[in-house]
């Protein structure tokens, strides 16, 4: 693994109003219908903070206000490594989310974080989503 690494960004989306203490998950038609937390790759010349908010709103049709970083994961893919730098974000309302990615995302749903650890494919996400919340 001795090329650049796949840079990606994404966000731990809080809710407010109707999910207030809930978090955004995106259940993925492609990658054989993973649970994950929205994220993507960075496009050439944007931040990780651009990227997230880019991504989150791609994914989720959730505009939301970037707070904090959260964290990284890092996993290979195709023996590449990829790192996903997340930020904590509140979503702006609680109005009903509709990914305008359709064609990747199947839908959105809103979980505690709880909730959203026992159902996430991924461990790193499990222990990220765990750091965050452990309090």
């Amino acid at each position: 693994m001795n090329e650049q690494p796949i840079r990606a960004a994404g966000g731990i989306v809080k809710g407010t109003g109707r999910n207030k203490g809930k978090i955004a998950i995106i259940r993925r038609r492609r990658y054989e219908g993973e649970i994950a937390l929205p994220k993507g790759k960075l496009n050439p010349g944007e931040d990780e903070r651009a990227a997230a908010l880019r991504e989150v709103e791609e994914e989720t049709g959730i505009k939301a206000v970037l707070g904090d970083r959260a964290g990284e994961t890092r996993y290979a893919v195709r023996g590449r490594l990829k790192t996903v730098t997340y930020f904590l974000m509140e979503a702006l309302d609680d109005a009903p989310t509709q990914p305008q990615d359709s064609g990747e995302v199947g839908n959105v749903e809103w979980l505690t974080p709880a909730d959203a650890i026992a159902v996430l494919s991924h461990a790193e996400d499990k222990k990220l989503i765990e750091r965050v919340f452990a309090s």
